[in-house]
């Protein structure tokens, strides 16, 4: 999974070098975090609240607010999960945005996947700090079973995080 064609060491890339990679994956969390808060913005202007809008079988559009964080954990807990989750992102973002500093400059599938985590955490921190909730829309269901609503955001991190998983299947030892 991991691209070869880069130097074998980073030990001969110079600070300049390695900002410009990291850079250049953070392009990447700006895009998620652009294209989720504008789809978010589109949701926001054009359906009503928990008024589901049937697009085909089994996924409807429905703007939801959740207060909670994955699958509305925490949702009902009175507001200080609001400011819980926000340092949390801001931690994990910051641990991972060094982690892609330090990574080696042939591990395209891991920087990717720590740069689509960031993008997601970064996109649902806007929200919940100018918000108080996260804007959800996308509403997959199945008979009278309905997952619960999601973002942009949210898949860019469980894309991010699958990907995790596969590197460390296919590298358990975190070695190129």
């Amino acid at each position: 999974m991991r691209d070869r064609a880069a130097p074998a060491s980073a030990g001969n890339e110079t600070a300049a070098q390695r900002l410009r990679r990291t850079a250049t994956w953070l392009v990447l969390s700006a895009g998620v975090i652009a294209v989720d808060l504008w789809t978010k913005a589109l949701a926001v202007a054009n359906l009503e609240l928990y008024r589901p809008v049937p697009v085909f079988e089994h996924f409807n559009l429905m703007l939801a607010h959740n207060t909670g964080a994955a699958f509305s954990f925490l949702a009902g807990a009175g507001g200080w999960q609001r400011w819980f989750f926000a340092i949390i992102a801001l931690v994990i973002t910051t641990v991972m945005v060094v982690w892609i500093w330090r990574l080696k400059p042939g591990q395209r599938w891991l920087a990717c996947a720590l740069a689509l985590v960031i993008g997601g955490a970064l996109g649902n921190l806007y929200d919940r700090v100018t918000l108080g909730y996260v804007v959800d829309f996308l509403d997959f269901w199945w008979g009278d079973y309905h997952f619960p609503a999601f973002n942009i955001a949210d898949s860019a991190i469980t894309v991010g995080a699958v990907m995790l998983i596969v590197d460390m299947v296919r590298n358990p030892d975190g070695q190129d």
